[in-house]
């Protein structure tokens, strides 16, 4: 493990956004709270108020959220709306005993938590992205670093031993996504979330089916003895040593500092320095020719506005007959397009820059530029495992992170994205794909 100690890692400065303060306007306040009292009276969860009483149609077994300053709270929701909710949290002025449970009731009554004639005013609380958040290649370093260098130590809390920071695959199905939710309290309860007080049972679980996500990419790609392979995207680089040991040539490229000590170093240990090249590379400055070209969970950082440079520069360094492994969360496509300019809390304070892609969006993006999908596995549901191992982990690990310099606000921050992540896997809200792409002609039907 490497020494991690960077300063500016708290929520007043540095890498990420300090949490803005309780904004003024009580008018707006108010109307947030008539807003949200009328929202939960139907959906299956509890609000519980200071004063002990409850609101909500939930029962014993559905999620509670607690609510600590409900003045506070309601501001944040009326200035900011969705981005304000999630600050609230943020800021301690609301818990949830089921933290990832209580956000699938939102994110499965989405369209309905609002009453329809309120619509409308929707555009008050709408927030343009930055438009120079992703302009250029040294704006796409600083959004990776924002995330990926805040510290291998914190990242070493939640993952796996291989340090894989993407969907797992499990042996057999996960449990399907809830579109409609009639008992919410359970979305992320046991139906999704391994058991992690098992003595480590639950950790060798997740990292098997690490392993097993990247040896289906790199069989699906071919990668064997000889394979020219480039990474777009190295992650701490369990990809690429698994490569390797197959007898590939593996040059991996990342924008993060960290990411690229480490799987230096990874590689070194694992006596495949010689095998495994790593560079800090962008990849539109990439050339050569590469029989596999692999990107897992790389595409949502590009940005809407990159995806035809990204593309292209896939499709100009493929060889002749290669293959393009490409794993990508994705949403449907009208959503994407609702969102693709909206500034939104995970945007703000998890991935600037970014924007998750549609199946449609990929399919465009990689016909223009001769690439066709040969294989497509779906598997959101694994997702949805793979966030409640590392959510539990986070949570069991926490008092661990004052000690490398996260306070508390950073705490509740990672632990509301992670359980935000989950809730929208388990309710079918996203999805993740694993693509094999290449420029074969199709065979002819028969």
């Amino acid at each position: 493990m490497l020494p991690d100690r960077p300063a500016e890692r708290t929520s007043d400065g540095g890498r990420w956004p300090a949490l803005a303060t309780v904004p003024a306007g009580r008018l707006r306040g108010r109307v947030a709270a008539r807003i949200v009292r009328h929202a939960v009276r139907e959906l299956p969860l509890r609000l519980r108020l200071p004063d002990g009483s409850t609101l909500g149609a939930g029962g014993p077994a559905d999620p509670v959220l607690t609510l600590h300053r409900p003045e506070a709270f309601y501001q944040r929701i009326g200035a900011g709306g969705l981005i304000g909710f999630g600050e609230s949290y943020q800021a301690g002025d609301w818990d949830a005993d089921d933290l990832a449970g209580l956000l699938g009731v939102f994110a499965a009554n989405v369209t309905t938590l609002v009453p329809a004639p309120l619509q409308r005013l929707r555009r008050l609380h709408v927030v343009r992205r930055p438009g120079t958040e992703n302009a250029t290649a040294d704006e796409a370093r600083d959004n990776i670093a924002r995330h990926y260098d805040l510290s291998n130590e914190m990242f070493e809390l939640f993952l796996d031993p291989t340090m894989t920071y993407s969907a797992a695959l499990f042996d057999g199905p996960a449990p399907a996504a809830v579109p409609a939710l009639t008992d919410a309290g359970r979305l992320a309860g046991e139906l999704l979330r391994p058991d992690m007080n098992d003595g480590g049972a639950g950790l060798e679980l997740l990292r098997r089916a690490q392993e097993r996500k990247i040896d289906r990419l790199l069989d699906l790609t071919g990668v064997g003895p000889g394979t020219r392979l480039l990474e777009i995207g190295s992650g701490w680089g369990e990809l690429a040593r698994r490569a390797a040991r197959r007898g590939a040539k593996v040059r991996t490229i990342t924008l993060s500092e960290r990411q690229l000590a480490y799987t230096r170093q990874q590689a070194e240990l694992a006596g495949l320095a010689d095998a495994v090249e790593v560079e800090l590379r962008d990849y539109r400055d990439t050339d050569g020719q590469y029989d596999a070209v692999l990107s897992v969970e790389m595409i949502e950082a590009v940005g809407r506005e990159h995806w035809p440079t990204y593309f292209s520069t896939l499709s100009r360094l493929l060889a002749p007959g290669g293959r393009v492994g490409l794993q990508a969360i994705t949403m449907p496509h009208d959503r994407m397009l609702a969102t693709a300019r909206t500034q939104t809390w995970i945007i703000k304070y998890i991935f600037p820059g970014g924007l998750i892609p549609s199946m449609t969006a990929i399919r465009q993006n990689a016909a223009r530029v001769g690439l066709q999908i040969r294989d497509d596995l779906s598997f959101g549901g694994h997702y949805a495992r793979t966030l409640a191992l590392w959510g539990e982990r986070l949570v069991a690990n926490a008092s661990r992170l004052g000690s490398l310099g996260f306070d508390e606000t950073f705490r509740r921050t990672w632990q509301l994205y992670l359980a935000y992540s989950e809730a929208g896997f388990a309710s079918g809200y996203l999805d993740v794909h694993q693509l094999v792409l290449s420029r074969e002609p199709l065979a002819a039907a028969t």
